[in-house]
């Protein structure tokens, strides 16, 4: 078998096609001109929000409006370093390393998109250090390399403050590295609009699905540990463009999906019943 230093393959570059139109994403105050200002600095981002509240959508908008190559990586308990950096495979050839994301979007350029980094193991937050300051490098151990951020590289990590625990906080020492934005649900009127948008569905019904909404968040503390996303207004709003009463709608792409309690759900469903009362 090869050594591993004589046989070693890089991932191919990612292609992005830079005409290809953002996804719709609906700015609620000045995220985009600071996203961008960002980029052209060099600087890291950090967003801050609860869960549905379009931080996603607003990344891939900005990797599109940007014309840049996105690597997106859900973070869990078990995401390890090298789920992140790459690994050395074996073949018939011999042993040949592999690009992870994090390393593709270094190497060639892109933004890398970490979503919710708390959930990660700490040890792999710690080799974001040394890309979010002014070194913008990446030191691979397994290959021996020493990687400068391509000029187009952008880190950029999530999170939900509402829902992290005391094990589960982000360090001080990683979260003063980036630019910060904090991201919540939008008005009512505009909430409407982008479900509206989203779905195809009428601005009455949108409109009771964010009075549902509100009234779910308005709740939310006492029994739920996740309120409802403008996501699951939009998926509701979809099933009932489709045909599904209403009510059905919302009990499958809402409060089924907020909670297994029998209890809650019935509850829940007393509030859908009232806000789509006839």
């Amino acid at each position: 078998m090869n050594n591993a230093s004589n046989n070693i393959l890089k991932s191919i570059p990612p292609t992005t096609d830079t005409h290809i139109a953002p996804p719709p994403y609906f700015s609620n105050e000045n995220e985009i001109s600071l996203f961008e200002q960002a980029y052209h600095n060099r600087l890291p981002v950090l967003i801050k929000g609860p869960t549905g509240c379009g931080k996603t959508r607003f990344v891939e908008h900005m990797a599109a409006r940007l014309g840049l190559t996105i690597h997106t990586v859900s973070c869990h308990d078990d995401l390890s370093a090298a789920d992140l950096i790459g690994r050395h495979l074996i073949n018939h050839s011999g042993t040949y390393w592999v690009d992870g994301p994090l390393t593709q979007a270094v190497r060639y350029g892109g933004i890398c998109y970490l979503d919710e980094i708390v959930e990660a193991r700490k040890d792999t937050t710690v080799i974001l250090h040394a890309l979010s300051d002014n070194r913008r490098i990446l030191p691979i151990d397994r290959t021996g390399e020493i990687l400068s951020a391509h000029p187009q590289f952008m880190l950029v990590i999530s999170y939900n403050p509402g829902y992290q625990h005391l094990l589960k906080g982000l360090k001080p020492s990683t979260r003063q590295r980036f630019v910060a934005l904090t991201f919540d649900f939008p008005n009512a009127a505009r909430e409407a609009e982008i479900v509206q948008t989203e779905s195809g569905i009428s601005a009455a019904i949108a409109k009771q699905l964010v009075t549902l909404a509100q009234a779910l968040r308005n709740t939310a503390n006492h029994d739920l540990e996740e309120i409802p996303g403008t996501r699951l207004l939009v998926n509701a709003a979809r099933l009932i463009q489709s045909g599904c009463e209403p009510r059905r709608a919302c009990q499958a792409a809402i409060t089924e999906c907020l909670s297994d309690e029998p209890e809650i759900v019935n509850a829940l469903a007393n509030i859908v019943s009232a806000v789509f009362a006839g």
